[in-house]
């Protein structure tokens, strides 16, 4: 029979869970969506072709993702220690997670604005417009239904990334878990928990695909 301990123990991990979701989304945003932009003005068929900044964002984006979540998350200890001061909890997990996402988002931006059709492109340049009007008046709004797809599925697998951070003490869901679920073999709360992640994926995934779908021109 459950106390009234762990329910606030499970509220507590869904707090921190969206916690580290939604700011490991955002930093990885800060990072990754620049990155995205200038992997795809750089390309060969970009408005401004350049090989070798393209080469070094593609090299890093290719390694970091290459990488399974669970090893660059022990990876990191040292410089995650030295950012935030210790290597656990659900602060401490947002330094790997932004650093897992961005390169993985930036992939996503770049996808989602090399569907911008090219006459759009031409047309606008033909109308006097700079590459940093392109960019942001043309590409990134020809794409905003994209990216904003781009965007809910980058929290559903960043979400997944926080649970799998509470193997080594990440905090969240994940860390009850592993705690409970796993350690103790209390199989409820390892249901719940899994339960508890299913929903906040879906809240995610319900209200990122209205907002695209409201967002889409082509409706």
């Amino acid at each position: 029979m459950w106390n009234s301990q762990v329910i606030i123990m499970l509220l507590e991990g869904i707090r921190d869970t969206l916690y580290m979701t939604l700011a490991s989304t955002l930093f990885g945003y800060i990072i990754g969506l620049p990155m995205g932009i200038v992997l795809t003005v750089t390309d060969k068929d970009g408005i401004r072709p350049n090989a070798a900044v393209y080469k070094v964002l593609d090299v890093i984006s290719n390694l970091l993702r290459s990488i399974p979540f669970i090893i660059l998350l022990i990876l990191l200890i040292p410089f995650t220690r030295f950012v935030v001061g210790r290597s656990y909890g659900s602060t401490a997990t947002i330094v790997p997670l932004t650093i897992a996402a961005a390169p993985y988002i930036a992939r996503m931006v770049e996808s989602s604005l090399k569907e911008v059709d090219a006459g759009v492109i031409e047309a606008a340049r033909s109308m006097g417009a700079s590459d940093f009007q392109i960019v942001t008046k043309v590409m990134l709004v020809e794409a905003r239904t994209s990216l904003i797809v781009g965007a809910t599925i980058s929290l559903g697998t960043i979400l997944g990334y926080s649970a799998m951070a509470g193997t080594v003490g990440g905090g969240g869901l994940g860390d009850i878990a592993i705690r409970y679920g796993y350690t103790r073999w209390q199989t409820d709360i390892m249901v719940v928990t899994v339960v508890l992640l299913v929903i906040l994926f879906q809240i995610f995934q319900t209200i990122g695909m209205k907002i695209a779908n409201r967002l889409d021109r082509r409706k």
